[in-house]
């Protein structure tokens, strides 16, 4: 397959220019040719600086080989026009590249109705600008019946499908409710997996549930919750048993992701905030200074969707990749507060430790003991 070359442009910061090109690459048919940075991506006219819009310009006409611009930020639809008409080759915003993605990940019927949720959000501010800027040139936003101007109708025809997707979504919440209570009728404890894309959940989810789910570097793998039993090693009276527990798998957080983004997902995110246990995932394989950033980018997440932050207990993942001495130094660094346990999914360092601590938490115990009181 032919693949597209493409230029980013982005702020000058390792983390934000690192994090761009993932999620670039996260389109198979995309290659990165050249990477322009730019302080300040806010500008009115092109979402950047006049003398960097023609630098960019310029490169595109001399390389004759660019076929598409991503500005790593949310750009209005009259600066993608003005950029557009300036250089001559389409140009995609972070928010569409982000949808774009979401389109190539989404496999259950929910997290597809949540994409298309997001996409009406993204477009319904750009249908009036769009044709504002049309009837400032030479064309004609043009009317529809009875002297309604088009634009009207599409803008009326998205709330329509807005409604209809809402509606939609809260079916499969209110079957996932309904799940959820039976499932909370058998005392079995949940855990939950949270934490920055690519942070290796779904690795730690196959390795405890026996699954075959896919595992990428790439952003977003996973755009769904998917919920399977397992069992870790339980002590009572001295008497080993396995108690069952019940784990599910998230999407990966990302940082600058648009508030009505969170809220499309929200309804999935819901049912790992109900879980009993939160297991907030860090890769401890990255630089010191970008995991403070996701970190803080996930705590952030989880503070806006209220998670009682007593259920959290943090895990750094993918220790067999650095000295295990400096783990003490991450959690100092990052200021870790709540309890913290490393493993490696590939090694099994740290595995059976987690599985044995899971069931020593209290809650745990307690939902596993009403769970044999139940079966008596």
């Amino acid at each position: 397959m032919k693949s597209s070359k493409v230029i980013l442009v982005t702020y000058p910061d390792d983390f934000i220019i690192n994090e761009g090109k993932q999620l670039i690459l996260s389109i198979p048919e995309y290659e990165i040719v050249k990477v322009f940075t730019q302080k300040y991506i806010n500008h009115s006219k092109y979402g950047m600086g006049s003398g960097k819009a023609e630098e960019i310009e310029k490169f595109v006409k001399e390389t004759n080989e660019i076929e598409e611009i991503i500005v790593d930020e949310h750009l209005s639809s009259k600066q993608i026009y003005n950029l557009e008409k300036l250089i001559g080759i389409p140009v995609k915003d972070r928010e569409r590249l982000i949808l774009d993605i979401f389109y190539t990940r989404a496999t259950t019927v929910e997290a597809k109705l949540q994409i298309q949720l997001a996409e009406i959000e993204y477009e319904m501010p750009r249908v009036r600008e769009h044709a504002k800027l049309l009837s400032n040139s030479n064309e004609r936003a043009g009317k529809g019946g009875m002297g309604e101007y088009i634009v009207d109708v599409q803008f009326r025809d998205l709330k329509r499908q807005m409604s209809f997707i809402k509606e939609k979504i809260n079916d499969a919440k209110i079957k996932r409710n309904i799940y959820q209570h039976q499932r909370q009728k058998t005392g079995i404890p949940v855990v939950s997996l949270v934490g920055y894309t690519s942070s290796g959940k779904t690795t730690l989810f196959n390795l405890l549930t026996n699954e075959y789910k896919e595992t990428s570097s790439n952003l977003f793998t996973t755009l769904s919750t998917t919920t399977r039993s397992f069992k870790v090693p339980h002590n009572n009276k001295n008497k080993e048993r396995e108690g069952g527990v019940l784990i599910v798998d998230t999407v990966g957080f990302i940082s600058r992701l648009p508030t009505y983004m969170i809220d499309a997902f929200k309804s999935t995110l819901e049912e790992s905030l109900g879980a009993d246990l939160i297991l907030l995932l860090i890769d401890s394989a990255e630089k010191i200074e970008d995991m403070r950033i996701k970190y803080s980018n996930c705590m952030d997440i989880l503070e806006e969707l209220n998670v009682d932050k007593s259920k959290l207990f943090t895990i750094l993942t993918k220790v067999d990749k650095i000295d295990t001495r400096m783990i003490n130094e991450i959690v100092e660094k990052l200021e870790i507060n709540s309890d913290v346990i490393a493993i490696s999914s590939d090694t099994g360092y740290g595995i059976h430790k987690l599985k044995t601590l899971l069931m020593r938490k209290q809650f745990l115990e307690n939902k596993y003991n009403e769970n044999t009181n139940l079966k008596k």
